[in-house]
């Protein structure tokens, strides 16, 4: 597929309707994509200001992830470098304890063929449990022991958990992922926008 038959099928990933009867905010699918992109963001779903903006984490949370990546907003927001392809597409609303999970009708019907198209990538980042599920199987696994068995998957992918602010109790507990973990994220996200 050339670039401009996927920005055809990406026009039809932002104009798609069907989750629509089950989201009280509405629809609004949220991704960045190319097919030169050197690193995938695998992310669980937009939070409710990057519902409203359209602007893949645009929000504290993407502070939070830019820092542990080690770049600045224009190589995060160049979709020839970077692109971000959550699980859901669209905010799935707020739940007792933080948002809803990721409406399931995204990944079956885009995610294989957004996928496919992505055949630049040295490295992919997956973040939160949905996520690690769908790209490494870990179902079994809480996020803490993915997170924390990093080093056990190939070069080309790291695990993280979300970068949110509501995760700071897990970050102070678990002060390996600062100390081990993001000094190898940061090589590896350097190593893959070379060239």
């Amino acid at each position: 597929m050339s670039q401009a038959e996927l920005n055809v099928l990406i026009e039809k990933v932002k104009q798609c309707q069907l989750c629509k009867p089950k989201l009280a905010h509405g629809v609004n699918p949220v991704v960045q994509l190319h097919s030169s992109a050197k690193i995938l963001i695998a992310g669980q779903a937009p939070g409710l200001a990057v519902h409203q903006s359209g602007v893949p984490f645009d929000d504290a949370s993407g502070e939070r992830l830019r820092q542990w990546l080690g770049i600045d907003k224009a190589v995060f927001y160049d979709p020839k470098q970077v692109a971000i392809l959550p699980m859901g597409f669209c905010y799935p609303g707020k739940g007792k304890s933080g948002d809803l999970p990721p409406l399931t009708i995204c990944a079956q019907t885009w995610r294989a063929l957004l996928l496919a198209e992505l055949k630049q990538l040295k490295l992919t980042i997956v973040i939160g449990k949905y996520a690690q599920d769908y790209h490494l199987g870990t179902s079994k696994q809480s996020l803490t022991q993915t997170v924390k068995n990093w080093s056990e998957y190939h070069g080309s992918i790291m695990p993280l958990p979300h970068p949110s602010p509501r995760n700071n109790i897990w970050l102070a507990k678990n002060p390996w992922f600062a100390e081990q973990l993001l000094p190898v994220l940061k090589l590896r996200v350097s190593e893959a926008l070379k060239d």
